[in-house]
C-alpha cells in the first residue's frame, strides 16, 4: 500500500502500444493481471468488463495485463473477444510490469489513484475461489474500494489475498539439473495428467508441450503440494483402486525439484512417445453407437431463478431389436459450461425394474464433475433389453447468458457369449432423509447421516463405488457389514469429499459378496461458515435436486453371475425396507415389541418358526405369497 507506480508501455493483442501516461483525465485506474487459461481469471473476465462500464463515467479506467509466458497473442485476443472486453488488454512480454507491481497471481487487482499510488490490492470479490463457487459474492472488494475512493472516503479494506494461478514467469533454468521435462516430468504428466490436460478435454490448459507446461510450473507445484491435483480423495489406508491417479511421494519430489531448478526442458530426444487417444472421447476405443439426447439443442436459460432449472428428461429410442450387452459407456456434455450432470438410464419395454440391492431402473452411465468413462472388467457387462428406450436426466446450471446444449452418450457393446457376469448399479440412501423426516442442522460442521443397503440375496462381486453429495458434503465412507448394526470392514473412506470431483472408485480386485451381506454408508456434512461453498450456514438443509439442497447417495456397481442375475427377488428388497423402518435396535430383524399393535397379525403370519422374531426372508416369503393371491 502507498507505493507509487511508474509508467509502463505495452502492446495490446492488435499490436498497438499503450502507455499508462496516455491516461491523463481519469482519477482512478484499475490494473488487473489476468491469464487466458486460469479458471478464476476466466470467471472474472466478464465481471471486470461489467465494472468498467459501471464506473466509466466516474473517472475510472481499466487495464488488463497478461504476463504469462505461455499466453500467445492469439489466445489473448480470443480471451478479450469471449468476455467482450472493451478496455486495453496488454501482453507483458518478459513479465516486467508484473515484476514492477509485485503481482504473483491471476486474477490480481491493483487500484491506483490519480497520483498512481496503490490504494487497494487483492481480489475482485469473494464469489469464486479454489474449490468453491458461491451463487453471489458476500463482499465485492474492488467495487466497494472504488465507491469509497470516488466518495473521498478511505478504503475500508485496503488489501485482500488474491486467489488464483501463479503468473507463468520467464525463468533461467538450471542447465545442470538432473531432473528435466524431457526425461522424468513429461512421463509423470503423461501417466497422471494428460488424460484430462489435452486439447478438447475438461482441464483448463494442456500439459503436452514443454513451453505450455513451463509456464504453469509454479501452479503445478502448488496444486500437487496442496493435494488438489491429481484429483484423488480416497484414504490410501483402505482398498486398492485400478483408477488411482494419485502421485507417489517420489514423483512429487521430482516435480518440486524440477520447479525449484527453473523448469529445465532437457533434451527433446528423451521425450516419450506421445500417448494416443480417441478423439472426443476418454473411452479406450471408438463407441459402437452414439445417441444424442434430442434432435435439436436444449436452450438453457440465462438465470436459474429461486428454484433452479428443473431437471430435464429426454427419451430416445435407440432401435434395439435384440438384447444389447454394454461393456463400456461415456456420457458427454455438449456444453460443459452449463451441464452439471447427466444420468443415462435404460427403460425396458415391459416397464419391469431391474433390481439388485434394492436399486430400481437400469442405470447405464453418468457424467458428474470429475467423472470419467466406464469400462467394465473382461466378461462383465450391463444388459439393455431389446426394445428399451434411453432416458437422459439433465441437470443444468445457468451462467448468466442463454446457452444451448445437445449432450450425447457413447456405448461400447460386446457379444453375449463373452459375458459371464451381469453388472447393475445399486445405491445406499437414508429413506428418512429422502422423505425429509430429517434435515442437516444449521451451523453444524459435522452432521452425520447413515444408510444401509438391503441384504445381498445372491452371489455377487463388488466392482466400484461413487459417493454423491452436494455443496455441504464433507466425508463419505463405505463398509461391508454382516448385520446392519454392527460395524464392518471399511472398503472406501473419502475423508475430504470434493463436490467438484465426484470420482468413481474402481476396485482393483473385485470383492466377493456373500448372501446376507450389507453395504453401509456413513456421510458427514459441513453446514457451517467454515465451509466456503456453503450458500447459507444459518439454514437447515433437506434433501433436494438442486445443489443448495443436499443428497446422500452411495452408488456402487455389483456383478452377478449371468444365470443368477435372471432370478430376481424384489420381495426381499421390500421386506428389508419395511423392517428397517421399524427396526429400533438395528439388528436387521423385527422383534415383537418393535411392531405396532395394528401390524401384529402380519407379524405372527410371517413368523414361521414362532420365535417372536421375523427375518427378512420370512417377511419376503409372506409378501410374495400375498402378491400371488392378489394375482389369482
Amino acid at each position: 500500500m502507498g507505493k507509487k507506480v511508474e509508467n509502463f508501455s505495452l502492446k495490446d493483442f492488435r499490436g498497438k502500444t499503450v502507455s499508462l501516461n496516455d491516461q491523463t483525465v481519469q482519477k482512478f485506474t484499475v490494473i488487473a493481471f489476468l491469464g487466458t487459461e486460469c479458471p478464476l481469471a476466466k470467471l472474472y473476465g466478464g465481471r471486470l468488463q461489467e465494472l468498467s462500464l459501471e464506473f466509466a463515467d466516474q473517472g475510472v479506467s481499466f487495464y488488463a495485463i497478461m504476463s504469462n509466458q505461455q499466453d500467445s497473442l492469439t489466445e489473448i485476443a480470443a480471451y478479450a473477444r469471449k468476455h467482450e472486453i472493451t478496455f486495453p488488454v496488454l501482453k507483458d512480454a518478459g513479465n516486467h510490469v508484473a515484476d514492477q507491481f509485485g503481482a504473483k497471481r491471476t486474477p490480481e487487482i491493483f487500484l491506483l489513484d490519480a497520483k498512481r499510488t496503490i490504494r487497494y490490492h487483492g481480489r475482485v470479490d469473494d464469489q469464486y475461489g479454489v474449490g468453491y463457487l458461491r451463487d453471489e459474492p458476500k463482499r465485492e472488494d474492488l467495487k466497494i474500494a472504488l465507491t469509497e475512493l470516488i466518495a473521498n472516503k478511505p478504503v475500508s479494506v485496503v488489501s485482500t489475498d488474491p486467489v488464483g494461478c501463479f503468473i507463468g514467469r520467464m525463468r533461467e533454468p538450471d542447465s545442470k539439473s538432473s531432473v528435466t521435462y524431457s526425461n522424468q516430468i513429461s512421463r509423470i504428466f503423461q501417466k497422471h495428467c494428460v488424460d484430462c490436460h489435452r486439447d478438447g478435454e475438461i482441464a483448463p490448459f494442456q500439459l503436452t508441450e514443454y513451453q505450455e507446461v513451463a509456464g504453469w510450473a509454479e501452479t503445478i507445484a502448488e496444486v500437487v503440494r496442496d493435494q488438489r491435483m491429481p484429483p484423488w480423495h480416497a484414504d490410501p489406508a483402505y482398498g486398492k483402486f485400478s483408477n488411482d491417479c494419485s502421485l507417489s511421494q517420489a514423483e512429487k519430489e521430482l516435480i518440486y525439484q524440477w520447479v525449484e531448478h527453473g523448469a529445465p526442458e532437457g533434451n527433446p530426444k528423451d521425450l516419450p512417445e506421445p500417448k494416443t487417444f480417441i478423439a472426443g472421447w476418454k473411452l479406450p476405443q471408438k463407441p459402437d453407437a452414439v445417441f444424442y439426447m434430442r434432435d435439436k439443442p436444449f436452450q438453457v436459460p440465462a438465470q436459474a431463478g429461486k428454484r433452479g432449472v428443473k431437471y430435464q428428461y429426454f427419451t430416445v429410442d435407440p432401435g434395439f431389436k435384440e438384447d444389447k450387452w454394454l461393456t463400456g459407456a461415456e456420457a458427454l456434455p455438449g456444453n460443459r459450461a452449463v451441464v452439471h450432470h447427466i444420468l443415462v438410464f435404460a427403460r425396458p419395454p415391459s416397464g419391469k425394474r431391474v433390481r439388485a440391492f434394492g436399486e430400481g431402473d437400469q442405470f447405464l452411465v453418468g457424467y458428474v464433475p470429475g467423472s470419467r468413462e466406464v469400462m467394465l472388467p473382461k466378461g462383465m457387462a450391463k444388459k439393455v433389453p431389446a426394445g428399451s428406450k434411453l432416458v437422459f436426466q439433465m441437470h443444468y446450471t445457468p451462467i448468466g447468458s442463454e446457452q444451448l446444449d445437445r449432450s450425447k452418450v457413447g456405448l461400447v457393446f460386446t457379444d453375449e457369449s463373452k459375458v459371464t457376469h451381469q453388472v447393475v448399479t445399486a445405491q445406499v440412501i437414508n429413506q428418512d432423509f429422502v422423505r425429509r423426516r430429517i434435515s442437516i442442522d444449521a451451523n453444524d460442521d459435522n452432521f452425520q447421516i447413515e444408510g444401509t443397503s438391503p441384504p445381498n440375496d445372491r452371489n455377487a462381486l463388488l466392482l466400484s463405488f461413487m459417493p454423491h453429495m452436494h455443496l455441504r458434503g464433507k466425508s463419505f465412507r463405505y463398509e461391508l457389514r454382516k448385520t446392519p448394526a454392527e460395524p464392518g470392514e471399511v472398503l472406501l473412506d473419502v475423508p475430504a469429499f470434493d463436490f467438484n470431483w465426484q470420482t468413481a472408485y474402481q476396485i482393483e480386485k473385485p470383492i466377493p459378496l456373500e448372501t446376507g451381506d450389507y453395504i453401509h454408508c456413513v456421510a458427514h456434512f459441513n453446514n457451517s461458515d467454515s465451509n466456503l461453498s456453503n450458500p447459507n450456514p444459518n439454514k437447515s438443509v433437506s434433501w433436494g435436486d438442486q445443489t443448495w439442497n443436499e443428497m446422500m447417495i452411495g452408488y456402487f456397481n455389483v456383478a452377478i453371475p449371468k444365470k443368477e442375475a435372471a432370478a430376481e427377488n424384489e420381495f426381499k428388497t421390500i421386506a428389508f425396507r419395511l423392517i428397517r423402518r421399524r427396526d429400533k435396535n438395528s439388528n436387521g430383524k423385527l422383534e415383537q415389541d418393535e411392531v405396532p399393535l395394528r401390524e401384529l397379525p402380519f407379524f405372527f403370519q410371517a413368523d414361521k418358526d414362532k420365535n417372536a422374531i421375523v427375518t427378512v426372508e420370512e417377511l419376503a416369503a409372506l409378501i410374495e405369497k400375498n402378491q400371488s393371491r392378489k394375482k389369482e
